[in-house]
């Protein structure tokens, strides 16, 4: 499911206290006292030591290690919500197939997709679907234990929908209100502050949106109704028993040999609905020093769009299937930034992992947003079926940091886990592409993850002798040790060494990376172990 947990948060705080967990200028014990928008947008670029930022140190890399030096280029599966392949900081790093021909209705390739042209939508029209402990539930009791599972979650899921939903409906008439009496839907605080009114009804609106402005800060108003679509969206997509979001797509989704279906469009029937996944290749591989946006991590990259990840619970079988389309078009790295707490057909998703494991292919994956240790409650998909051994080698699992260096270091929604998370990377207040020419922030283990993509794709370009293998552990060994205690889930009273959050207890450092990479490559370093 690629909606974080933050949105919700912010809004629940909004509930009970009107004042907590403001968004202020980000402040950090450092050389500066406030980081300024233009080091905000590429904070992850930044390096600990220089910057007082604990960033990958990627601008170091460019600068003193990758100057002048030849790369080749690697293409990058992006399986997610769908990618703006149209969009001005991305359309010209899209991979295309070059063995098909675009539009004749042909599968030239003869890989069971026509006119793939730039990678494939596994969910053809379907945008909403619910969470997957509610397909188990709506399947119904069968007297095992996972039902009793998916049954007490999704009930506990449904009572804190409701709870908020009285809210949300506040902040959507305060909105309403404030709006039709300026006439506008966008506004800003100033303008809230200059209303004058002995209005009850508008006086009442106006107290609502000035506390929602205090916690959510200049972005309030989106905040609003990201809020309001999230909620709702629980309520009538991914916790509604009733509601089908799979007949528009044509296939038995428990059926894994039901493979034709699907179309070409890859940022799906609503480009906006490809938001997620738009964010996600711009992390990786907006174009880098071209004055427009943000900077991608890796600079000779093709982004293939690989669309299986709904708003809601992702289908194993569209995984699945979504990996093996990447590893089979030639991606040599793949991103996945979803996750679910249910996985019915996990096998089928552990066999393409394998079968991407064969193929010299590394999937990097977001760690889950919902401040739990994974080594305790798992998250799919995984690399081990019993949450301590590996069963394959080319999966890098990744937590997410804050940008400001201490005891928030770690972001307050980031999964963790000694066993089952490999390494931390940004993903609070990343700044990257959005659909129709926008750019915008967004956070998460989400964000992280092609953080960490973007890393891998840069030493796989840059050292293409390598294996998927070598560059996972390259990442995991060579990563800025961080000898902290933190704060585990945003609580000031859960502390604990960071080294403990992770099997690396490491932060992803791009520049000691590529230096490694270098020793490796020349067969200076053997080190693989994690």
């Amino acid at each position: 499911m690629k909606i974080t947990k933050s949105i919700w948060l912010l809004a629940a705080s909004f509930v009970f206290t009107f004042s907590a967990n403001a968004q202020t200028p980000v402040k950090y014990t450092g050389k500066k006292a406030t980081l300024p928008q233009a080091e905000l947008q590429r904070w992850s670029h930044l390096d600990l030591v220089k910057d007082s930022v604990p960033g990958m140190s990627v601008d170091k890399a460019y600068a003193e290690l990758l100057k002048n030096k030849k790369s080749k280029t690697v293409i990058v599966g992006v399986v997610d919500s769908g990618v703006d392949i149209e969009h001005d900081d991305l359309k010209n790093v899209i991979w295309t197939n070059t063995k098909e021909i675009p539009g004749n209705g042909i599968d030239d390739d003869k890989n069971g997709y026509v006119d793939d042209v730039h990678g494939w939508n596994f969910l053809g029209n379907a945008v909403n679907e619910s969470l997957e402990m509610t397909r188990i539930v709506k399947k119904g009791d069968d007297g095992s234990q996972t039902y009793k599972d998916a049954k007490a979650q999704l009930d506990k899921k449904l009572k804190d929908a409701k709870a908020q939903k009285p809210t949300v409906d506040m902040l959507d008439s305060a909105h309403k209100v404030v709006s039709e009496y300026l006439k506008k839907d966008n506004y800003t605080v100033a303008e809230l502050k200059e209303i004058q009114t002995t209005d009850p009804k508008l006086n009442k609106s106006l107290r609502i949106m000035l506390s929602m402005s205090a916690q959510a800060g200049p972005d309030f108003i989106s905040q609003v109704t990201e809020y309001h679509d999230y909620i709702y969206g629980q309520l009538d997509y991914n916790l509604n028993t009733e509601f089908d979001g799979r007949k528009v797509v044509g296939d038995n989704p428990d059926d894994i040999n039901d493979k034709s279906y699907g179309n070409n469009i890859v940022f799906g029937p609503d480009k906006n609905e490809a938001l997620h996944g738009t964010h996600v290749a711009g992390i990786i591989a907006q174009q880098r020093g071209n004055g427009i946006g943000g900077d991608g991590i890796a600079d000779n990259v093709q982004i293939m769009a690989v669309r299986a990840v709904p708003n809601g619970d992702e289908y194993d079988k569209d995984i699945a299937l979504a990996i093996r389309y990447a590893v089979d078009n030639g991606a040599k790295v793949i991103n996945g930034s979803f996750g679910k707490s249910f996985s019915p057909h996990s096998q089928w998703v552990y066999d393409a992992i394998k079968y991407a494991e064969k193929k010299d292919v590394l999937i990097v994956h977001a760690a889950g947003n919902d401040a739990e240790d994974i080594d305790v409650k798992s998250n799919f998909p995984n690399d081990s079926k019993d949450n301590k051994t590996e069963f394959a080698d080319n999966v890098l699992t990744i937590g997410a940091l804050d940008v400001t260096y201490g005891d928030k270091l770690v972001a307050d929604f980031s999964n963790y886990g000694k066993e089952n998370v490999d390494v931390f990377a940004p993903g609070v207040q990343i700044y990257a592409t959005v659909p129709n020419n926008k750019f915008k922030y967004e956070q998460g283990t989400s964000m992280a993850s092609p953080n960490v993509a973007g890393v891998a794709a840069l030493i796989r370009s840059y050292y293409p002798n390598l294996t998927a293998k070598q560059v996972k552990h390259i990442i995991m060994d060579s990563g800025t040790v961080i000898d902290e205690q933190v704060n585990v889930g945003g609580d000031d009273s859960n502390k604990k060494p960071f080294s403990s959050l992770s099997k690396s207890g490491h932060i992803v450092n791009a520049y000691n990376a590529l230096q490694m990479a270098e020793k490796m490559s020349k067969g200076k370093t053997k080190k693989l172990n994690g």
